[in-house]
């Protein structure tokens, strides 16, 4: 059973005969006290509540009533029904521990499938104790073929995947660079009901603010003076299957604000065509930035926060797992042998175990890239420490290079490469911002955003 609690008997009577025809029993009440009353005498399934029973609009007795419902029945879910201009209010009550928000007018379509997700999060066993885990039993339950690793808490992790991609939750997926949340999200869409449908990488970090709603929604020719034919956006081209949005942490807070709207609405109009377009999408992100803190600083909307992490998923960094690292080795290796044409390329295990004391601050990339580097290198069979240790030495930070001279595959990492660009743009320009983003291709924000990452001294970049 489903309970609403609304004091609009128009709302109650439309959220009644919705859930009806979508065979939900329920029952509606108009008051806190009725409220508490049915909770009481019968824990409902989900609680469906608006946030408002006063004359008083600052919904401080919606959050009341919520922490009574979670005292009450802490295991039942709460989505709060909320209008656009109070979300702020809608946070307060996620962070009281309702699962999720929505907005008035909502669309019915976006409500329901809200209301499947969280029923299905709620009634899922708990999963089975790491330890107990093996790789052979997931491997039976879901389909995790391109994701290589036995560590009790990647298996752990996996199991969490493989029960949430049954649902349509959104999943925020954080770790750092190179540990493999592209695989990740690739998995949750593999192992979801949406497998045979679109699966679309949007990389954040690679569009600019002028052009998010033209790559992001699309736009019709002659929207804008560049607009020379019509562009189909990526929400339409991921629209029934899922949208994976990586570096969601460098998105300006303009653009936040865009991308709320849809994720809410689940609707979007193309540039030049005000007709809004319906969205049947799940919402993967990614970020190896600490979001919270971000939050915190002001430079990331604490209401997307909130709509994108229904579930968190954390990748380990590789240094966390380093059993895995003989196996990611070995898994490489049979991936050159075929690549190359050398069916006698082995590592020995000398070289494992050496590989596995390592370091590696770019993770799986960067074990991939060495193991690459050691097999063309060294044109040898068996490759030893010392074929490693040789090709990991040539890892250089090359802030002095030539602005021409692009290091050879492998020996950089795109982050490096990013500082190093903006560190010669800064010296280029002699630090005048304007010219440096318009050189790069960047809005002025998402360059402040970089010389942040990168850790560039603001002094530097004001030409100080």
């Amino acid at each position: 059973m489903i309970l609403i609690i609304d004091d609009d008997v128009a709302v109650r009577t439309s959220l009644g005969l919705l859930l009806k025809q979508a065979g939900y029993a329920t029952q509606a009440v108009a008051t806190p006290e009725a409220a508490l009353q049915a909770v009481r005498q019968m824990p409902p399934e989900l609680v469906l509540m608006d946030m408002n029973y006063s004359l008083d609009t600052s919904g401080q007795d919606g959050l009341a009533l919520l922490t009574q419902v979670k005292q009450l029945a802490p295991q039942v879910p709460v989505i709060l029904i909320t209008g656009w201009g109070s979300i702020a209010l809608a946070v307060e009550g996620m962070k009281a521990g309702a699962a999720e928000f929505v907005t008035k007018p909502w669309n019915n379509d976006a409500l329901l499938q809200t209301i499947r997700t969280i029923l299905s999060l709620s009634e899922q066993a708990p999963p089975t104790d790491a330890a107990q885990l093996s790789r052979r039993q997931l491997d039976k339950q879901f389909d995790f073929q391109n994701i290589v690793g036995q560590d009790a808490h990647l298996l752990h992790l996996l199991r969490n995947v493989g029960q949430v991609a049954a649902t349509d939750a959104s999943v925020l997926i954080e770790g750092e660079s190179g540990t493999g949340k592209e695989l990740i999200a690739e998995a949750v869409h593999h192992n979801s009901h949406r497998r045979r449908q679109p699966f679309v990488k949007v990389n954040l970090g690679g569009i600019s603010h002028s052009l998010f709603e033209s790559e992001m929604f699309g736009h019709r020719r002659g929207a804008f003076t560049d607009a020379k034919t019509d562009r189909v956006g990526r929400f339409e081209l991921a629209n029934g299957g899922t949208i994976f949005l990586d570096e969601i942490g460098e998105l300006d807070l303009g653009s936040q604000v865009k991308l709320l709207r849809v994720l809410q609405d689940r609707t979007y109009e193309v540039l030049g065509d005000s007709k809004p377009r319906r969205l049947d999408i799940r919402v993967i992100c990614a970020t190896n930035r600490n979001l919270a803190e971000l939050v915190q600083q002001g430079r990331f909307r604490e209401d997307l926060f909130y709509r994108i992490n229904l579930i968190t998923v954390r990748l380990p960094a590789l240094r966390e797992r380093p059993a895995d690292i003989p196996l990611l080795t070995q898994h490489f290796v049979d991936q050159l042998r075929a690549t190359y044409h050398r069916p006698a390329l082995r590592v020995s295990t000398r070289a494992l175990h050496w590989l596995r004391e390592q370091q590696l601050a770019g993770n799986i990339r960067e074990l991939k890239n060495l193991v690459e580097r050691a097999v063309l290198v060294s044109g040898k069979e068996e490759l030893g420490p010392e074929d490693f240790q040789a090709n990991a030495q040539r890892l250089p930070v090359r802030h002095g290079s030539e602005a021409g001279d692009l290091p050879a595959p492998g020996t950089m990492t795109l982050d490096e490469l990013e500082a190093q660009m903006i560190r010669q743009a800064l010296s280029h320009y002699d630090g005048n911002i304007s010219r440096v983003a318009k050189a790069l291709g960047l809005s002025r924000g998402a360059l402040y955003r970089r010389l942040e990452k990168h850790a560039i001294p603001y002094e530097t970049a004001d030409g100080g």
